[in-house]
């Protein structure tokens, strides 16, 4: 699998703290490795747009889609609580 990074999500992982960047490139390898990596907790957010959301940490989130071979990261964002 590839990665694809948007604008968006670039803009996201840049103002994020560090901790958080450096747990997203952790979970990235698992994403790489098995989507249904335990850690990961991915689930279908929104199945009308087939956007995937996966926990960075108990208050973060990425949101992707998987077209083909290629994962689409779309944002990094705090978890609403």
């Amino acid at each position: 699998m590839r990665v694809f990074y948007s604008e968006r999500f670039r803009r996201s992982y840049a103002e994020a703290p560090a901790a958080i960047q450096r747990a997203f490139d952790r979970k990235l390898a698992f994403l790489l490795q098995n989507l249904r990596h335990r850690s990961l907790r991915a689930n279908k957010y929104d199945e009308a747009r087939d956007l995937w959301q996966a926990r960075v940490s108990r208050d973060w989130r990425f949101y992707f889609t998987i077209e083909g071979d290629v994962y689409h990261l779309h944002d990094l964002m705090a978890h609403p609580k």
